[in-house]
């Protein structure tokens, strides 16, 4: 890749980081993509897409997608970087930036090898991975009509650069949100004889909470269960009425997946009984566990290889959620996580990632691209 491109797509990267949208409002950072790519001459889908833009490349029968996600989080910025976020409150903190600089410097390259190329790639730049729903609404759109099959990436802060990892099977995790409220009764911190306690009652829950990995479940099952919010109270010396618990769980086992919000709710509700309160459980199904193809994994790491990452095949899975799951539950494909060197992980405030990684990343979908059309023609 020429050098000037190399430092256009850093820039690109740099714009899309200083204006970070969240999910389902992306609306300049579409206008950025859709600018950028019809300068190049790339055509468009009109799918009437509200947010996204999915861009089609070549001519022919043979048809693949590549994927890239393009909304942030929720997430206050520190880090002390000239392109930081120019918006309160929001950050991209998990490098969809970068995965779109990466598609659309694929975008420019495979645009100049149109003549050649032995089919069509659509290369989606997709909304609302945050939120888990963006996926379903491309599906919805038609993006994937005639595909055969879909390759994405997402960067890994914990690997060094020039490393690529990918897993045939499951990688990626079934990902699950729940809600508990507890309701207890209320009274004053002085007298909690009068009350019924329900601060101590979600204490216990959070803790027995932690028995289903370890106790229910095998240890050889991957199973996490994090409780992230415990909402209680609004004064020092009045014990509350009601505590809001909320959390997420992540397992690979479908089996498992499907008993785990009866356990928590038999628990839950025996633990509150026996305290005199009572507790319910709201449970929000995410994404499923994202399960690559095994042909197109050894693809995807042998055109890697070839193009000069470390590639290698992830000895277990991810416990991290990804709503590619829901195409490759469509289409055959793989996923890759490439590394980005990261000092800090995903969806931390002073998140990183080494921009040194877009070029290689260009290049090795550049490759990848003409060979699984190749297969996918031959086929």
């Amino acid at each position: 890749m020429t050098l000037p491109l190399t430092e256009q797509l850093v820039q690109w990267r740099r714009e899309l980081h200083q204006h970070p949208e969240l999910s389902n409002h992306e609306f300049a950072t579409t206008e950025r993509i859709t600018r950028w790519l019809e300068k190049a001459g790339i055509r468009l889908l009109p799918l009437g897409l509200k947010t996204g833009v999915v861009a089609e490349i070549g001519h022919g029968e043979s048809l693949i997608a590549l994927r890239a996600d393009i909304d942030a989080l929720p997430i206050d910025e520190i880090t002390d970087r000239p392109w930081r976020s120019q918006t309160p409150g929001v950050m991209h903190a998990c490098g969809h930036d970068v995965h779109s600089a990466v598609m659309l410097g694929v975008a420019l390259q495979l645009k100049q090898q149109e003549a050649t190329l032995p089919g069509r790639v659509r290369i989606l730049f997709q909304p609302a991975e945050e939120t888990f729903n963006g996926a379903r609404q491309l599906m919805d759109a038609g993006a994937l009509e005639g595909v055969e099959a879909i390759f994405g990436l997402h960067n890994a802060p914990d690997l060094p650069l020039g490393t690529l990892r990918s897993r045939a099977g499951a990688f990626y995790a079934n990902v699950d949100r729940f809600v508990i409220r507890v309701e207890g009764k209320g009274a004053h911190a002085a007298r909690p004889q009068e009350g019924i306690d329900s601060i101590v009652i979600a204490s216990h829950i959070v803790t027995a909470l932690q028995t289903l990995p370890s106790r229910v479940f095998s240890s050889l099952e991957t199973v996490v269960l994090s409780v992230t919010r415990f909402t209680a109270g609004n004064t020092w010396n009045v014990l509350p009425q009601s505590v809001e618990l909320e959390g997420t769980v992540r397992t690979h086992n479908a089996e498992i997946r499907t008993q785990i919000p009866h356990r928590i709710r038999s628990l839950i509700q025996g633990i509150a009984a026996g305290f005199g309160a009572t507790a319910e459980l709201e449970w929000f199904a995410g994404p499923p566990a994202l399960i690559n193809t095994p042909g197109w994994v050894d693809v995807a790491l042998e055109v890697a290889h070839q193009s000069g990452y470390l590639a290698e095949h992830a000895e277990s899975p991810q416990m991290g959620g990804e709503d590619f799951a829901f195409y490759l539950q469509q289409v055959p494909g793989a996923f890759v996580s490439i590394g980005s060197a990261s000092e800090f992980g995903l969806h931390h405030a002073a998140f990183d990632p080494d921009e040194a990684l877009i070029g290689p990343a260009v290049e090795y979908f550049t490759q990848l691209v003409p060979r699984a059309l190749q297969i996918v023609a031959a086929r």
